[in-house]
């Protein structure tokens, strides 16, 4: 069976994975870009903005793995839009623009349906009302068979740890206090027991952890 994945997911030394007071300037509040400095010099990233050149060292070998072999991407509200409650306007489609950087079908949690937005580049938005189960059953008959992404933001991630459906999770330790926002670790203690980890601290001053789902013996 496809494995669930996720990749990049920043969080800050006090367990913030977001800022406070997202916005449309602000898409993670009052954290701004600190939780991702890392990831900006990489090539990784320089090529998903379509720019030659970049870091190629460890950082980079972390970030490359986000789109390896990944079918279907399911995502929080939040990290779709700042938009709450029913939409108001259909024309904005996400923070990427006409060609967001998924191109696969990507799935957005919402308790406020609407119709599918096909994107450029292969990427094609919907929009469901649904547990994570119910979820990860619709993006792994989308994925045909690849692996399915948990894209974030904290609460997604965390809700699909919470019922356990996560096999493996790359989480980037940022050095900065961030004080508010939104925390991901809140009620899962002994999460750890679950997963084999391991980490790697890099020049940029972050620690890479991942956490993966033993294999069946």
């Amino acid at each position: 069976m496809s494995r669930v994945r996720v990749h990049n997911f920043s969080v800050s030394l006090d367990g913030f994975a977001t800022g406070e007071g997202q916005s449309f300037d602000a898409p993670f509040g009052h954290a701004g870009a600190r939780l991702h400095q890392w990831f900006f010099p990489t090539r990784t990233f320089r090529a998903m903005q379509g720019q030659a050149g970049g870091s190629t060292g460890v950082d980079d070998a972390f970030a490359s793995r986000w789109n390896e072999g990944v079918g279907a991407e399911i995502m929080g509200r939040r990290k779709f839009g700042p938009q709450q409650g029913p939409w108001s306007d259909h024309d904005w489609n996400g923070w990427w623009g006409e060609n967001p950087p998924f191109h696969t079908p990507a799935f957005v949690l919402t308790h406020h349906p609407r119709p599918s937005v096909e994107m450029a580049g292969g990427t094609t938005f919907h929009f469901l009302d649904a547990t994570p189960k119910e979820a990860l059953r619709q993006a792994r008959e989308a994925a045909g068979g690849l692996d399915v992404r948990i894209g974030g933001g904290p609460s997604t991630v965390r809700a699909f740890l919470e019922e356990d459906l996560v096999d493996h999770l790359h989480v980037v330790l940022v050095p900065i206090v961030l004080g508010r926002g939104v925390r991901v670790w809140d009620g899962l203690e002994g999460l750890e027991a679950r997963f084999d980890v391991e980490s790697v601290t890099t020049p940029s001053g972050v620690t890479h952890l991942t956490f993966t789902r033993p294999q069946p013996s």
